[in-house]
């Protein structure tokens, strides 16, 4: 198992002296400065090749940038309306650059407007730090009443729309506002400037796409980029969505294995794989993450390995971001399987054996409360659970228990 770290550029409050001396091997990143639906430029992505290589002395560091989290897929693509051809062509291009660059596992997502969602950003836990939360009751308030989107009431489980509209109006103009404004956070780009008619807007453009449409639009962009991967010898790795259930009334078709099993199949190349989020994931008390990991494992090209506490295990559920080794999801066993895939991978010669996997998010602790990073990206909680993780992978990796 290949430890990476992400890192969001110069700007990153966690920068390359951290990640040294937290003991990575290699460096998860993206240009998110370059507009979605632009070709990736050999020359920006040489830049950041120098910057991860770089320490602040200047002196190098020698890290590289290994994995690319995430090469964005424009709404464009996802609906195929608009510049969608053309966002196409360029994707192409931008996976040649990579690979000219020796970068070849890309991460990406087919969530459609929203890459993720939290309604508080640093939830108090008990030992004093803070954790992102997604709480359904928070939720409904602003999709109900801040949001008022038509038929939200209708969206929710028995009770719910009731207990949002006490929670609505017990809150104050600040909390309203703080938690609209976690809420758009998902939103890539638009965590300071996005307004409800904008997210208004991004629904409506997708209320005459079902499920099933925005499953196609997935097979057909894949249809078009997988085999370029291929050729390139490029990983491409779809990351699950995140929370695994409908928000918003917007589709979602990466929530479970059954989905991916069917994306796999209609484009059936190595190429096309899978970026298993054991947080993401793990918000769905019906998802099975080792069974997953040994069952799609021969396509899984990258792993984030997190945790999450579900509050209930009802889905749609509220969750908290967990210790590395808590919440729901065995990481024994989970790390169990990719080391097992892995053996499985050295037996038949194949090339990408050791599967890159970062310690995903982490809570908030100590000097991470001051730190300022971005959110669920702490220096100190990433650091505890990678040292976690690789507690296991070394415990299951010793002669005493490999035997």
């Amino acid at each position: 198992m290949r430890q990476t770290w992400r890192w969001f550029g110069p700007r990153d409050g966690v920068g390359i002296e951290d990640m040294l001396q937290a003991g990575v091997e290699g460096v998860v990143s993206a240009l998110h400065h370059v507009p979605t639906g632009a070709v990736w430029t050999p020359e920006e992505i040489a830049r950041r090749q120098a910057e991860i290589a770089t320490r602040p002395d200047g002196t190098p560091s020698g890290l590289a940038w290994e994995v690319v989290e995430s090469l964005p897929v424009s709404e464009d693509i996802k609906r195929q309306s608009g510049e969608w051809r053309a966002h196409v062509a360029a994707y192409r291009d931008s996976l040649a650059n990579l690979a000219a660059a020796g970068i070849r596992t890309v991460c990406y997502n087919f969530m459609p407007v929203l890459d993720w969602t939290r309604t508080d950003l640093a939830w108090r836990v008990g030992h004093g730090g803070t954790a992102m939360r997604f709480d359904l009751i928070d939720f409904a308030a602003f999709d109900i009443h801040i949001l008022q989107r038509e038929g939200a009431a209708d969206a929710f489980p028995e009770g719910v729309a009731d207990q949002a509209a006490r929670r609505f109006a017990a809150m104050d103009d600040a909390r309203r506002e703080g938690l609209s404004r976690n809420v758009v956070f998902g939103l890539p780009g638009a965590a300071e400037n996005f307004s409800l008619s904008d997210v208004r807007d991004h629904l409506a453009e997708y209320a005459t796409i079902p499920t099933e449409r925005l499953r196609a639009n997935l097979i057909d962009f894949l249809s078009q980029i997988a085999p370029e991967a291929e050729r390139l010898g490029i990983r491409l790795c779809c990351h699950p969505d995140d929370p695994p259930f409908p928000l918003l009334g917007l589709p979602r078709i990466m929530s479970t294995e059954a989905d991916y099993r069917a994306i796999l199949d209609a484009v059936d190349l190595r190429a096309n794989g899978v970026t298993l989020c054991s947080g993401s994931l793990g918000a769905r008390a019906d998802n099975d993450l080792p069974g997953m990991m040994r069952r799609l494992g021969d396509r899984v090209h990258f792993l984030h390995l997190r945790n999450v506490t579900r509050e209930e295990d009802a889905t749609p559920c509220s969750f908290h971001e967990a210790e590395h080794l808590g919440g729901g999801t065995d990481m024994v066993a989970l790390i169990h399987a990719v080391l097992a895939e892995e053996a499985a991978r050295r037996a038949a010669g194949r090339d990408d054996a050791s599967i890159p996997f970062r310690p995903d998010h982490g809570q908030d602790i100590l000097d991470d409360l001051r730190r300022n990073a971005q959110p669920g990206y702490p220096a100190i909680g990433r650091l505890k659970g990678l040292a976690e993780l690789r507690g296991i992978m070394t415990a299951l990796s010793h002669p005493l228990v490999a035997s």
